[in-house]
């Protein structure tokens, strides 16, 4: 409190200067009416600005508000413009002979369409998962094909979703055969192109050129004959020389893959089950033959 005095003590002379110019300047613009119309034009201007850049500064806050609700506004409309070309190109799209020839051999299947949500297209073990699993009626060993031909083989199932083994993966083993010919072979990938495969086994007396046609040969349950697969673009040996060996220029563009279906295979169950009991049959003879 004292020092509150003193300081009053040592400046009261400046805080009554203070006091004595503002009555004299109420007393000039209160009774004098050029001066007052000054001070009222004055105050308004100072007071329009001050209010412009608070209204500005109010703005200026809302934006980031506004900025968020149109960035989700325009990721909404890029999906449902994405969602819209996809729909209207594959209402344009032109079915080709390959694609016909494919939809001829299916059409007595059912055929389960689905959707590549993962493509790992750039190791030498490739996978694919589709969006469709065993509530949609996809099970292991079932066979896949995309516009261009053969994909590759259901390998594992979930409730929605499924993991394939697509050509270009180096398990994958499929029975291939030069369409119009009885030679058939084992269809495998190199690790290297995206783009080729080969077919190996072929034996020496057929007659193999540049531009044949390669297809499934159908002698599994997975996939039935004449799907096509390739083409040939070159003949070569093995590496024992006993046979050939034909480089395929692979129908799938694994890279762009996008849509595909699910071959069900009506007789696959019943494969299966002969198989299996044929198998178990093996089994009970060597037992028997052991005298077990």
């Amino acid at each position: 409190m004292n020092t509150l005095l003193d300081f009053l003590r040592k400046y009261n002379y400046f805080f009554v200067f203070i006091l004595l110019e503002a009555v004299s300047f109420v007393l000039l613009f209160r009774f004098n009416n050029y001066q007052g119309s000054i001070y009222l034009t004055g105050a308004n201007a100072i007071s329009a600005k001050i209010g412009g850049l608070y209204n500005e500064g109010v703005a200026f806050v809302g934006l980031r508000n506004r900025n968020k609700e149109l960035t989700e506004r325009n990721i909404i409309l890029e999906h449902q413009n994405n969602t819209l070309r996809e729909t209207l190109a594959r209402l344009g799209h032109v079915e080709t002979t390959t694609e016909h020839n494919v939809r001829e051999v299916l059409r007595d299947f059912n055929l389960i369409p689905a959707t590549v949500v993962s493509n790992s297209a750039e190791r030498i073990n490739n996978y694919l998962v589709i969006d469709k699993g065993e509530n949609q009626g996809v099970r292991p060993e079932m066979g896949v094909i995309g516009g261009g031909g053969v994909v590759g083989i259901v390998y594992l199932t979930g409730k929605n979703h499924s993991l394939v083994i697509p050509v270009t993966n180096r398990k994958s083993s499929i029975s291939c055969r030069i369409r119009g010919g009885n030679y058939f072979g084992s269809l495998q990938w190199d690790g290297k192109s995206f783009l080729r495969a080969y077919l190996d086994d072929i034996p020496r007396y057929a007659d193999v050129k540049p531009g044949a046609t390669i297809e499934t040969s159908g002698y599994s349950a997975v996939f039935p004959p004449g799907i096509f697969v390739g083409r040939v673009l070159s003949v070569g040996n093995s590496k024992d020389g006993q046979s050939y060996r034909l480089e395929v220029q692979l129908g799938t563009n694994f890279s762009s893959l996008r849509d595909v279906e699910v071959i069900s295979t009506p007789y696959k169950v019943d494969i299966d089950a002969l198989l299996d009991s044929a198998k178990v049959k093996d089994e009970a003879d060597q037992l028997n033959g052991l005298g077990l």
